[in-house]
């Protein structure tokens, strides 16, 4: 079936068409779309060319354009439709066309991705979310909409990721002027699910709300709060775990925010060679499991490395609001559509490893399959070169 087709269309194989039809359809049916812009370029093969320029890792919009005029006889075949992909055709969709679209289809994309690798195996059951936020700086003399200092101007990527399937679940663009504690209101919190929170997020008004909706949080101590000790002890010195203390805040406004009993936790990480403390409503997790959640909060960090540094969205291919957030939706996209073939083709590999090679084999015609699994290293080479056992001090 994929006998001589690309590796770019085998991708869009895992794309829902019908479902992005669906929802271009719902979004624009009381819209009278001004024809004369970009009416060559569908929304279906704007999304495909974005996810396209995303793998490649283009840095700019000439760059994705002079690419695809090169392989104009395979645009087709791409999905892009048959004509060539005129820069200012794909400008002017990106900047005119209604974001909402890409938004709902990435919402999607991000549901799929979940239920897909949702039999991920992790070690502690049950649901936690890693929440964070990562700032996107942009020149202020051209992106003036997004202005929040007096000489910047910036985005923020308000961001839930789910641990055991490591995939965004929500992502909510913001004005970089909006503080981390704030966006806390807009998780949909459920019952007996985990959320860990740099300290950052540090409002015990807001912490004490996730306990009251039957959830659970694990965050990093700022300001050395004051407290009594109710109930604990101090572990052996051999361990890493070096207290374990059920507290009550003593400090009139901390008291009042979260006067309820709260679990603190002091743990010596040796590959920091530092001590930290977290604090936590979940009294049923042991220390050492608490612990190793909140050393998980770290795949939301490299979720933001990856989507900053090979996904494209700190070099924008447009210059509106409109523009910058369909690219970051056609990201998401891309990243969790290379999380599904993933999955679904067992490769036992990495997202990110996964990425690295589609991008640089698009226009490859070979099985995709094939691409990705490496094939076993013959016994007579393999003994030729013996493994050693080094040790790294």
């Amino acid at each position: 079936m994929n006998a001589g087709r690309y590796i770019f269309s085998q991708i869009v194989d895992f794309l829902p068409k019908r479902k992005f039809e669906r929802i271009m359809e719902h979004r624009t049916k009381n819209k009278v779309e001004d024809r004369t812009l970009g009416w060559q370029l569908s929304y279906w093969g704007q999304l495909l060319v974005l996810i396209f320029g995303q793998l490649l890792g283009c840095r700019s919009l000439r760059e994705l354009s002079d690419i695809t005029t090169a392989h104009r006889k395979k645009s087709f075949h791409l999905g892009f439709g048959k004509e060539a992909v005129d820069r200012n055709i794909l400008s002017r969709c990106n900047t005119n066309r209604d974001w909402h679209v890409f938004e709902e289809f990435a919402n999607h994309m991000i549901v799929l991705a979940q239920e897909a690798r949702i039999d991920r195996e992790f070690c502690i059951g049950g649901k936690f979310y890693a929440f964070d936020s990562s700032t996107i700086d942009l020149c202020m003399s051209v992106y003036d909409w997004a202005k929040f200092r007096s000489t910047k101007s910036g985005i923020k990527l308000h961001t839930q990721l789910d641990i055991v399937t490591q995939i965004p679940v929500m992502i909510n663009i913001t004005n970089a002027s909006v503080h981390d504690v704030n966006a806390m209101d807009i998780i949909d919190y459920e019952p007996l699910a985990g959320y860990i929170f740099d300290r950052g997020y540090w409002d015990l008004d807001r912490l004490h709300k996730i306990e009251e909706l039957g959830a659970f949080f694990v965050i990093r101590e700022k300001a050395k709060p004051k407290f009594i000790v109710e109930d604990g002890l101090d572990m052996p010195e051999n361990g890493n775990i070096l207290q374990d203390y059920t507290v009550r805040f003593t400090g009139r406004r901390n008291a009042s925010n979260y006067p309820s009993r709260i679990r603190r936790i002091v743990a010596y990480i040796p590959d920091l060679k530092r001590s930290f403390v977290f604090y936590t409503n979940n009294f049923f997790l042991s220390a050492e499991q608490i612990v190793f959640l909140y050393k998980n909060r770290w795949q939301v960090e490299l979720f933001f490395k990856w989507i900053k540094q090979h996904l494209r969205v700190t070099t924008f291919w447009g210059n509106s609001e409109t523009s910058v957030r369909i690219q970051i939706y056609a990201a998401i996209c891309t990243y969790c559509v290379v999380a599904i073939i993933e999955h679904k083709m067992k490769l036992e590999r990495n997202i990110y490893e996964v990425m690295r090679i589609l991008g640089s084999s698009l226009l490859v015609k070979e099985h995709i399959k094939d691409l990705l699994t490496p094939e076993p290293v013959p016994a007579q080479i393999a003994n030729c070169h013996p493994t050693l056992d080094l040790e790294f001090d």
